[in-house]
Formats: C-alpha cells, sequence, structure tokens
C-alpha cells in the first residue's frame, strides 16, 4: 500500500480517452502534477456525481499543472459504454484507466478483496512521482472535488516555496501562509 512520500511505480493499463481505447502509461516521473480518483464501479450512484465535479473542474486542474485520471476494476469497454451512455460521464476529458485484474488498487491499497472492487480514494502525485496527498473512505461517501483542488493548489503552493512557507487550515491561493516557526506571511 502506498503512503505520504512514496514513489508511485511505472504502469501500463488500458484506457478510455478522446473516443479511443488505449495503453496509458502511468510514469513515476512526469514533471506534472496527477490526480488518480479511484472509484468503485461504472454504472453506479455516486460515482458519476464526482467523475462529473471532476470534468467541470478538470480545466482548473490543468491550469494548477496537474492531469486527473479515474480508476476503476471495470474494462476499458466498459468505460466506454458508460461514457456513450451517461450525460454526466459523457463530459469526462480525461483517462479512465482500466484495471479488472485490481493489481493498481492493490498497490495504491485500494482494493477491497471482499467485493472485488476499489475503494473510493484520492491519490495527489507531485511531478517527482511522489505521493503528496491521499483521502479514502467508504464507497457511500462522494468526494468534494473543490477540495481536491485547494488540496492541490497548496502543494503546487508548498513545493514552490521548497517548505520555506507552508499552507494553514482553509488556505487558498492569495491567502496568508504560514512560516514554520513563525507567524502568519502576509499575502502572497
Amino acid at each position: 500500500m502506498l503512503k505520504i512520500g512514496d514513489t508511485v511505480p511505472d504502469l501500463i493499463l488500458e484506457a478510455f480517452h478522446n473516443q479511443k481505447i488505449k495503453k496509458v502509461k502511468l510514469n513515476r516521473k512526469t514533471g506534472r502534477w496527477l490526480i488518480i480518483l479511484f472509484y468503485p464501479a461504472d454504472f453506479t450512484f455516486v460515482c458519476p456525481t464526482e467523475l462529473e465535479d471532476a470534468a467541470f473542474l478538470h480545466p482548473k486542474f490543468r491550469k494548477a499543472g496537474a492531469e486527473i485520471m479515474s480508476v476503476s476494476t471495470d474494462t476499458a469497454f466498459v468505460h466506454k459504454a458508460w461514457h456513450d451512455n451517461s450525460p454526466s460521464i459523457g463530459r469526462i476529458k480525461y483517462p479512465m484507466l482500466a484495471d479488472p485484474n485490481g493489481k493498481m488498487c492493490k498497490i495504491f491499497g485500494t482494493y477491497d478483496e471482499e467485493d472485488g472492487l476499489s475503494l473510493r480514494a484520492t491519490f495527489i502525485i507531485d511531478p517527482d512521482g511522489k505521493v503528496v496527498g491521499l483521502e479514502m473512505h467508504d464507497n457511500s461517501i462522494g468526494r468534494n472535488m473543490s477540495e481536491t483542488l485547494r488540496k492541490l493548489q497548496a502543494a503546487v503552493y508548498v513545493r514552490k516555496h521548497k517548505g520555506a512557507l507552508v499552507c494553514p487550515a482553509n488556505w487558498k491561493p492569495g491567502k496568508k501562509t504560514l512560516r514554520p516557526g513563525a507567524d502568519l506571511v502576509g499575502k502572497l
């Protein structure tokens, strides 16, 4: 199971992306931020609400320097069928990775052996391939993609300032930050 600070392994998976089924390589070091959204299954109830939310915010994630990828234990063909038949999922422009044998889910620690599905989890990966953020919870609870975007923006900010500045609770770009061992720093 990957944890904060671990480097993600190189993986090649099938994906549905841009109306095509193709191989996607998850590189350890991409030079870009990566948001990986694990979810249990296509054609479900909570999943389309959060994947559509991610689709709406996708341009903001890209502006922040990140790509989004979603992952479930469905096949790429099931992703395509869902994309073709669901108005919510039809809005997705990011790769939908297929992990039918659960290999990637097992590596990331999201695989529920009893159900044969992934738990709902979000990983924020830095440009060097290191995990800098993760969130995992019960499949009945949907995520807040605006909060994921905020966490990404904070991680980008902290990396840019090489740890000299850190972000307090509820921080957003333009708000005050903290200098470790000092008080709040003015708006930057």
